[in-house]
């Protein structure tokens, strides 16, 4: 539901995000996402209760309470998720460049598609006897429940939403996959974590010279093991360390900067073979200095933190890179927000997901 909000919202055409629920639980989801809620009668909420007859009612609900009237209605199914950043705006505005009166999101079908009725087996797209390559395929979409854009007088004459001139959004194959059953949540997470990775790829600097890691929080799990004499001991990721030699194969320097004065950040970096800095007053003073030394500009820069110390270099470098447990001023100002936390798999992720971008442009 969120994740449907989240893209309604990042919409340059549409003006108020609104899901029709008669459930108290949804309402605060869909309130603490962003979204507005219009409560749907109990006659509306049935099993058997159509789509169109809730956007029916929001509609009417809107006018009569407020003389609030929409140009167009843009209708997203939470149970098809997949969509790409701009899709939605790239629809809405084909729509309006076809002149149509509602549009449907879709992707081609090139599938020899067979149906059952009382006579047996007949093929519906093809003859059988001439069998067809998949390319020769009549120009055919299969609805994908994505994306619906309409006026509302399509609705309200015709109860649908689609009517009068109908245009097609084609959109890829990987974004047609719809929610119906918990092995379908599974495929569809998959996928948005596919796309996230592809997007955070293109969010890396081109060319990037100069990859930065805080330490604590980041290499460790922020925890620290105390002994009765005052030693220190910090968990980390052996994980981490695999990722870091293959990343440095590549020939792209790798260094920390830390403020922590314990020797077990020096020593670390040691046994991992990269250039290490600590016990720093200022990271950010340090990395300028780092960058004037080299003569790397700031927009080729790696910079991955998880606390407020970071802030600084995280808006100062090209691509700032936030720990999944990261403070929240952190993930708000971070370019890249990763899925593992510090000391559990953070650094490797980062490795990987920069290893994987030298690959595609190789």
């Amino acid at each position: 539901m969120v994740h449907t909000i989240e893209h309604a919202r990042q919409s340059s055409f549409i003006q108020r995000v609104i899901v029709s629920t008669e459930d108290p639980e949804i309402a605060s989801v869909v309130s603490a996402g962003g979204g507005e809620v219009v409560w749907r009668p109990a006659d509306l909420a049935t099993d058997t209760a159509s789509s169109e007859s809730a956007v029916s009612h929001v509609l009417e609900q809107l006018e009569r309470s407020e003389g609030w009237k929409a140009d167009l209605v843009v209708f997203l199914q939470c149970t098809s998720p997949i969509r790409q950043k701009g899709e939605i705006d790239r629809a809405v505005q084909k729509c309006i460049d076809d002149g149509a009166d509602s549009l449907f999101s879709a992707c081609k079908n090139d599938k020899f598609i067979w149906r059952r009725d009382k006579d047996g087996l007949l093929p519906l797209n093809y003859d059988y006897k001439a069998r067809p390559r998949e390319q020769e395929f009549l120009e055919e979409y299969r609805e994908n429940g994505s994306i619906y854009v309409f006026k509302p007088w399509v609705l309200r004459d015709l109860n649908s939403r689609l009517g009068g001139k109908i245009a097609v959004y084609e959109m890829d194959y990987w974004s047609s996959f719809q929610i119906d059953s918990r092995e379908d949540l599974e495929l569809c997470g998959w996928i948005v974590e596919r796309l996230k990775r592809q997007e955070q790829a293109q969010s890396l600097p081109n060319p990037l010279r100069l990859v930065v890691f805080d330490f604590d929080g980041v290499f460790t799990d922020n925890r620290v093991l105390v002994s009765q004499d005052g030693a220190e001991a910090v968990w980390c990721n052996r994980g981490d360390g695999l990722g870091l030699s293959r990343l440095q194969k590549t020939g792209l320097p790798v260094m920390v900067l830390s403020t922590e004065i314990n020797p077990v950040v020096i020593a670390r970096c040691r046994k991992l073979g990269i250039e290490c800095r600590q016990g720093l007053d200022n990271k950010l003073t340090a990395l300028k200095e780092v960058l004037n030394e080299r003569d790397i500009d700031p927009s080729q820069v790696v910079y991955v933190g998880n606390d407020h110390n970071d802030l600084d270099c995280i808006r100062f470098a090209g691509c700032g890179v936030a720990v999944a447990d990261a403070v929240p001023e952190v993930v708000d100002a971070a370019g890249i927000v990763l899925t593992r936390q510090g000391g559990r798999g953070a650094v490797r992720e980062v490795c990987d997901l920069i290893l994987k971008n030298v690959a595609k442009k190789h």
